[in-house]
């Protein structure tokens, strides 16, 4: 496991741009085989996989969400970024960075941080 910490504004104004940033102290984004995924849950609701970077720097996307979202990498910073654009108050969540592993499940998680779209 590693430590994986989310950092961004909690509050975004409809129509937008949301940053979020996930920091991984002490571990290394390129190691082979590991993912790096956003997830959201909204008030209420269940965990929804946003999309993810892969270790050797590709990326999916969830396609309902595909045409607002970006996810980036900083390598020498071992942190990567999520933008969504624009943002809708229906985006209002608890935001999280996850790590996935080759075995297709997720070994280390951030706290979250909460992120509220409202004018």
């Amino acid at each position: 496991q590693v430590q994986l910490q989310e950092s961004g504004p909690g509050l975004v104004k409809p129509s937008q741009a949301l940053s979020l940033t996930c920091s991984v102290p002490g571990g290394s984004i390129t190691t082979t085989y590991y993912w790096w995924s956003w997830i959201r849950q909204p008030p209420g609701k269940g965990l929804e996989w946003m999309g993810a970077i892969a270790y050797s720097g590709i990326t999916y996307y969830s396609p309902p969400l595909k045409s607002r979202t970006s996810i980036s990498r900083h390598t020498a910073k071992n942190q990567f970024t999520l933008q969504l654009s624009p943002v809708t108050p229906e985006d209002t969540s608890v935001y999280y960075c996850a790590r996935g592993n080759g075995l297709g499940a997720y070994d280390s998680w951030g706290q979250g941080t909460q992120v509220a779209v409202t004018s």
